[in-house]
């Protein structure tokens, strides 16, 4: 099999396309013929060397894709050879074939392409799974995101919006928040010029949080979080030691939750999954959720695909597709 594969940790330069041998599926796992990946800032972070795959997982780069199903492993029932799917992996996306849990594998959405439906995977298990399952966001409650404009808010701002919350949002450019007000965000905050915290405050607080950045952001969320208020830390692109303000957060009764999504067990990914299918696809399959895809670059053009990561310069992800 074709693959993209990471020389050694460092920038945009170390990946480069090899010839692997194909992997062949276990117990209860499928191979998938890769018809498209995507890009995520979690690929970023392994490329550099901070964050290694789960004991187990393929080194090869790659969270999610969409394919077609070639090989079934011993005891899946539920799928056939020849259909189509997309997938949340631990790894090994960026590859022409990857081994996958039976229970990762999701059908495509109604009226999605079989190469956007790759954009999918990732950012509806992170966020199903953050702002719903674990932080129970309510119809009529208030919802911030961080950088809205990338591949998880994107996502983010339109489920919430069509699940009755009010949908706070930050990005970093004028640009960037018409396009998230488009996608359903009702209140839009340019982080460069304007302090969430004080807009949020002025609004009551927000119920959920939904934060990438870590200890950069930890004591202006908790601030910013309403009385019983959730915060959810998914990244630590804002670094990984903050202080927290525990007297602030006894005053809310407020929550703290950080959750990673790669690192879980298969059979907790699998119950992801299947809610994910069971309440989010509907939402794509009646337009009111849809796949956000900047660019569609080939596989081998890994590298420019992650110096586009890295610029910022993107909305919603960038798919690899595999011929």
């Amino acid at each position: 099999m074709r693959a993209i594969v990471a020389t050694q940790p460092g920038g945009p330069e170390v990946l480069e396309i090899r010839e692997l041998p194909t992997p062949s599926p276990g117990p209860g796992e499928v191979l998938v013929k890769v018809a498209a990946t995507a890009v995520n800032r979690a690929d970023v972070l392994q490329r550099m060397g901070f964050y290694p795959p789960p004991p187990g997982a393929s080194d090869i780069i790659g969270l999610e894709c969409s394919g077609t199903v070639e090989v079934l492993g011993h005891g899946v029932e539920g799928w056939s050879v020849g259909d189509e799917a997309c997938a949340l992996l631990a790894g090994g996306g960026y590859a022409s074939h990857v081994v996958v849990p039976a229970g990762q594998l999701m059908p495509v959405p109604e009226g999605v392409s079989l190469i956007d439906a790759a954009a999918l995977p990732e950012v509806a298990c992170t966020v199903w799974s953050n702002v719903f399952m674990l932080a129970g966001l309510e119809p009529e409650e208030r919802f911030l995101v961080h950088g809205g404009a990338g591949g998880i808010g994107t996502h983010a701002i339109q489920v919430a919006s069509a699940m009755g919350a009010k949908v706070y949002t930050t990005a970093g450019s004028d640009e960037k928040l018409a396009i998230c007000a488009d996608l359903g965000a009702d209140v839009t905050i340019n982080y460069r010029s304007e302090d969430y915290v004080a807009v949020l405050k002025a609004d009551g607080g927000a119920d959920v949080i939904l934060d990438n950045m870590g200890a950069k952001y930890l004591d202006g969320n908790v601030t910013a979080l309403a009385t019983e208020g959730r915060l959810v830390i998914i990244g630590m692109q804002g670094g990984i030691k903050g202080e927290l303000n525990i007297a602030a957060l006894l005053g809310k009764r407020g929550a703290v939750h950080a959750t990673s999504l790669r690192s879980r067990p298969t059979a907790d990914k699998a119950l992801i999954c299947a809610d994910v299918v069971e309440n989010v696809w509907p939402l794509v399959a009646d337009g009111q959720v849809t796949p956000i895809v900047h660019a569609v670059m080939p596989l081998e053009q890994a590298a420019e695909a992650h110096r586009l990561i890295d610029s910022g310069d993107h909305v919603g992800k960038i798919l690899l597709t595999v011929s």
